[in-house]
């Protein structure tokens, strides 16, 4: 499609600021952006939308511009809701580059923008298949009428015989076909999940072609987002699973898919907005919690959470809290936000279908760990004798084998699940038992670890209850070596230890965190182990330090 058609739309909210001469240019597809450099993720032909978010001062202007023309991106539609008008020095330097600018009306979405490009695009590219495009408006259009990914799927399977689902990174199915034929199975989910991720870390070009109980399945990815590292999202990213062989498709069928993807990507993006509440919700009640407020005050915000998180509840509900850690080996990535998008969805039941049931949990993140908080409408004693509520061994099960997977060799993911609280009082209490379940988790060789609060019972929640004589000798056996080698030669090995362990054992995130080299880091825990005759590496003694480190 061409500049000028967008121009002439008027539901699209456009308005020309300059490049009047070059509104013949072609349109291959459009990016939503407001890195200072989104370069690397443009092919050219692009229509690229932005919020102005990168735009710090005037300075910023040129160098974005130059390297969007350098890209060869067709049209640049700035987004006047931001900052009002669209900036003067930003005109000026489209004008200079001859780029295209349009001012995006601030009552029209970026989605509204997306989806007409895409469906145009795609359009004009899959020929036959025409008629799918046409109607993927109502593929996203919400309530009784339209459905969501449900839709899509049910366009595909109408219009184009193909039995599709649309898959969590864990496995869960978001939306099913209902195109005649075999139920996808939970395991197959699961498998199919893995296969993706497995394909994903490795970089290889999609989609992927796995077999599967005789079937060949096609695997495109749902991206909501670009990133510099695949890791940043590839836990957290949903998938296209489509019962058929791609490797056979005209490019003009692939193009569709593709475009069927942004579409539930753009359907996804809008949910994932709603998360917003939930996420704020939770870091204030986390930061309430984490500066030790008076009870009466956490429970005020509790009282707003409950109803955002369930609504129609009548009286508080019970809460439990879960702690994750995400560990990436060799890479400096930020692991709060990735183990909170991960959090938002491995919590949810692994037999809910649809989107929705994750709209019931919030999630914060404090530096390197996400915590959730988890709402229990009641606590009810099964027939086992357990709580009901997150169970460790159930949630590790649910995603253990697809996160494995997505994670490769050099990631980690650790959890840690509180008992249920029914009070404000409880929480800060449930925080340090999910902590410490993690901690547990963490000692355990693996690449998906997930401890409960049961798993405590034999030491963190029985300690008050040990003599203090008891206490004081296991203390001095353990660390009064230490603190005499340090008195002495000033060599730091109790901090050395406390931030081992607080490192879960890693090597390079423990020198790292003390600014020391990795084989002064390794001669200092061999000289604690040698004072000591412990081994660090075995988790029996890693949990006796800790105890120590505590009682003491």
């Amino acid at each position: 499609m061409r500049l000028r058609a967008l121009l002439d739309t008027d539901a699209l909210g456009l308005r020309l600021l300059g490049g009047a001469d070059e509104l013949d240019r072609t349109v291959r597809g459009v990016m939503t952006t407001d890195l200072r450099d989104p370069s690397r993720y443009l092919s050219g032909g692009e229509l690229v939308l932005t919020g102005l978010a990168w735009r710090r001062d005037p300075s910023d202007t040129e160098p974005f511009v130059r390297l969007l023309v350098s890209a060869g991106v067709a049209a640049l539609a700035a987004g006047e809701a931001e900052l009002g008008d669209v900036p003067d020095d930003l005109i000026a330097a489209c004008a200079r580059h001859r780029l295209p600018l349009f001012a995006v009306n601030e009552s029209v979405a970026f989605a509204t923008i997306t989806e007409h490009v895409v469906r145009q695009v795609s359009g004009e590219r899959a020929g036959d298949l025409a008629a799918v495009v046409d109607r993927h408006r109502r593929m996203m259009t919400s309530g009784p009428a339209g459905g969501g990914p449900d839709v899509v799927l049910d366009l595909l399977g109408s219009d184009l015989d193909l039995r599709a689902w649309v898959l969590s990174p864990t496995g869960r199915l978001i939306a099913g076909s209902k195109v005649p034929g075999p139920t996808l199975s939970a395991e197959a989910c699961a498998q199919l999940a893995a296969e993706h991720l497995t394909a994903a870390r490795t970089g290889r070009r999609g989609p992927h072609r796995p077999a599967l109980g005789g079937a060949t399945y096609s695997l495109f990815p749902i991206r909501s987002g670009r990133s510099r590292d695949v890791r940043e999202t590839v836990l957290s990213d949903w998938l296209l699973a489509v019962e058929a062989d791609a490797g056979d498709w005209p490019d003009e069928r692939l193009d569709l898919l593709q475009g069927v993807t942004q579409l539930i990507a753009v359907e996804r993006d809008r949910r994932d907005a709603a998360r917003t509440v939930r996420r704020r919700l939770a870091q204030e009640v986390l930061e309430l919690v984490q500066t030790g407020a008076a009870p009466a005050e956490i429970a005020a915000r509790l009282r707003v959470a409950a109803p955002v998180l369930l609504p129609g509840l009548g009286a508080a509900p019970h809460w439990q809290v879960v702690v994750a850690r995400v560990e990436w080996e060799g890479g400096d990535i930020e692991a709060g936000p990735v183990a909170q998008s991960l959090l938002e969805e491995i919590l949810v039941d692994p037999q809910a279908t649809g989107p929705e049931p994750s709209d019931r949990i919030a999630v914060a993140h404090s530096g390197d760990e996400a915590i959730a908080l988890v709402p229990l409408p009641a606590v009810s004693v099964e027939h086992d004798g357990s709580e009901s509520g997150i169970h460790a061994d159930a949630l590790l099960a649910a995603v253990r084998d697809p996160l494995s997977a997505g994670l490769d060799d050099d990631g980690r993911v650790t959890l840690g699940v509180s008992a249920a609280v029914h009070s404000a009082e409880g929480l800060r209490g449930a925080l340090e038992e999910a902590r410490h379940a993690r901690r547990v988790a963490a000692a355990r060789p693996g690449r998906v670890c997930a401890a409960g609060h049961q798993e405590l019972a034999s030491h963190v929640l029985l300690l008050p209850f040990v003599p203090d004589d008891v206490r004081r000798a296991f203390t001095a056996r353990l660390l009064d070596p230490l603190r005499e080698y340090d008195r002495r030669h000033r060599a730091e090995l109790i901090p050395t230890l406390e931030a081992f362990l607080e490192c879960d054992g890693s090597w390079t995130r423990c020198a790292s965190r003390l600014h020391l080299h990795v084989n002064t880091l390794r001669y200092r825990v061999g000289r604690i182990e040698q004072l000591t005759s412990r081994d660090l590496s075995r988790l029996e003694d890693k949990l006796d330090f800790f105890l120590a480190l505590r009682i003491s």
